[in-house]
């Protein structure tokens, strides 16, 4: 535990990372209370290191190492030190992709063989429908999971190996049937940007990702320097081997990129970004909100996959991000897209768990961030709105307005439960905007009222109306 302390005592550059936000007293107070938690489960579970951000809209607000990149030379973990990212590879392959959609080069639903001609897998069913390039980003092509026993092997095929596998292997599954992780998916999406654009994957993601985010400590081959040290699972007496550097080859698509917190961090602040694509803007808001949306759900509902992006619940909270798993690396990201908080977590144990990790980090540092930067509420009420409180009728059933808080509130007095209640938003002239707290037909439509030698006869929601009851 010693030790794992005096590694931390060099891991931060004071004045690294943007102040304000992280001088804010609760931001500050959630970093010690992550710290020390962090510190406990890394001596319980003897993990060699971790690195630790957090992001909040374009900043890179706090960053911290623990621990030991080496254990034998006791280098200490710090933000600048390097890691395999492994599967988080596959946000920027679908990036990539994204890019040559929004050059007119692809499109989403173009069978995966109008580009790679050569991609003839055996259906799983003889009469499934051809598996499509956005089947490929959302785990839902019902192809196997990998290419070869590379895993076992440490020796991943390099891109002739992984064409003779898929000309000489069927698919798992139907096409869009279930949620199917697949890295061979991933690399025949990488195989797709090579043959669009004419440059290799790694000359790809340096031009048209890296330089533009200033990216400029990731890379697809291995780093010259300031690489973590790889370490396996603890052993029962306690030991742990050094894992070698395994070459991703034909498959880095899916799992071949090294990378930093910092750089990492310049990709979590590209998701909160909003504008047409342009210098660091690689991809358009539009396209950026498509890469966020689920596309495919796991039975349980709690969990599911983007183009690009892994999506998950935990209680009223929903995340975009990815994580990785690597020889030697662990990694986690995960994203609040409406409190516009990332946190990424790095550590270089084959058992450790960033998700868990992370998740902690978002529950206390991240949630405080979002807390201490939310605008105050200054709830508009203007006491004549009290006249629109009421009963109102049409066909369709009863609707009611009440008066709550100062503020108007909208209620289906037939519904299972009166809580959360829907809201009206003043927008100007006595007209508001009804807000929800999930989806609905009426969420974002206008609303306004008509009056009557001065009473209110008619609710208007968009262009249906009710009658108000008359009490």
């Amino acid at each position: 535990m010693r030790s794992i302390l005096l590694a931390v005592l060099f891991s931060t550059a004071p004045g690294a990372f943007a102040a304000g936000v992280a001088d804010h007293p609760e931001v500050r107070g959630a970093q010690r209370l992550f710290e020390a938690w962090l510190l406990g489960q890394m001596a319980y579970r003897g993990l060699p290191g971790v690195v630790a951000g957090v992001v909040h809209d374009q900043d890179l607000i706090w960053a911290r190492g623990f621990g030991f990149a080496d254990l034998d030379r006791r280098i200490p973990m710090t933000p600048a030190t390097k890691f395999r990212m492994a599967s988080h590879s596959k946000l920027f392959t679908a990036t990539a992709i994204m890019q040559l959609r929004e050059a007119g080069r692809l499109r989403l639903d173009d069978p995966v063989s109008k580009h790679l001609p050569w991609f003839r897998i055996r259906p799983a069913s003889p009469d499934d429908p051809p598996v499509t390039v956005e089947e490929l980003l959302t785990h839902s092509s019902g192809l196997p999971r990998e290419a070869g026993p590379h895993w076992s092997t440490r020796d991943f095929p390099a891109a002739g190996d992984v064409r003779r596998f898929v000309e000489s292997s069927q698919a798992a599954l139907p096409p869009e049937t279930r949620w199917k992780y697949s890295n061979l998916a991933y690399t025949l999406a990488g195989m797709i940007v090579e043959t669009l654009s004419g440059e290799t994957w790694a000359e790809y993601l340096q031009k048209h990702i890296f330089e533009p985010l200033g990216m400029t400590d990731s890379s697809v081959d291995r780093p010259v320097d300031g690489l973590a040290t790889g370490y396996g699972r603890r052993m029962p007496d306690g030991s742990r081997a050094r894992m070698p550097f395994v070459d991703a080859r034909g498959m880095a698509a899916a799992t071949g990129i090294t990378s930093t917190v910092g750089d990492m961090a310049k990709f979590v602040a590209l998701q909160f970004r909003k504008g047409p694509t342009g210098g660091s803007q690689i991809l358009s808001t539009g396209s950026l909100r498509e890469m966020h949306r689920v596309r495919v759900l796991e039975n349980n509902w709690q969990r599911g996959s983007a183009i690009g992006f892994a999506v998950s619940r935990e209680k009223d909270k929903v995340y975009v991000g990815h994580g990785g798993s690597y020889f030697g690396y662990k990694t986690h990201t995960l994203i609040q897209l409406s409190d516009r908080v990332g946190v990424i977590v790095l550590t270089n144990g084959d058992d450790s768990v960033p998700s868990d990790l992370a998740l902690r980090l978002m529950q206390t540092v991240g949630e405080a961030v979002a807390k201490a930067t939310k605008p105050p509420e200054s709830p508009q009420w203007d006491p004549s709105w009290s006249r629109f409180a009421g009963l109102y009728r049409n066909d369709w059933g009863d609707t009611h307005v009440i008066e709550l808080d100062r503020a108007l509130v909208v209620i289906d007095p037939t519904a299972r439960e009166p809580l959360p209640p829907n809201r009206l938003i003043p927008i100007g002239g006595d007209r508001f905007r009804l807000e929800a707290s999930s989806g609905g037909v009426a969420v974002g439509e206008v609303v306004r009222f008509t009056e009557e030698n001065g009473r209110v006869v008619r609710m208007h929601t968009g262009e249906t109306y009710a009658d108000r009851v008359q009490q």
